[in-house]
């Protein structure tokens, strides 16, 4: 399936990138992310499963256990404080 993925904040900085095409045989976010941490460098570094990292689909915030459909936005976020 195709989607699109956003990069926000200092992930994009790390990455370089603020979105691309992917395509991915993913059923789940939690795979999605794996898939992109295997492609290794940027991808690895800011998405590492020891970082925090929020996951949106189609701009609402889901847990990564969420199913992936054909044609989503997934957006992935640094965690963001106030103050």
């Amino acid at each position: 399936m195709n989607v699109t993925v956003k990069y926000f904040a200092s992930i994009r900085e790390t990455i370089g990138l603020s979105s691309e095409s992917v395509v991915t045989t993913a059923v789940t976010l939690a795979a999605l992310r794996d898939q992109l941490i295997a492609r290794g460098g940027a991808h690895a570094e800011s998405l590492a499963r020891g970082r925090s990292v929020r996951i949106a689909l189609n701009q609402v915030m889901h847990d990564e256990s969420t199913a992936l459909v054909e044609g989503a936005e997934v957006a992935f976020f640094p965690p963001v404080t106030g103050g």
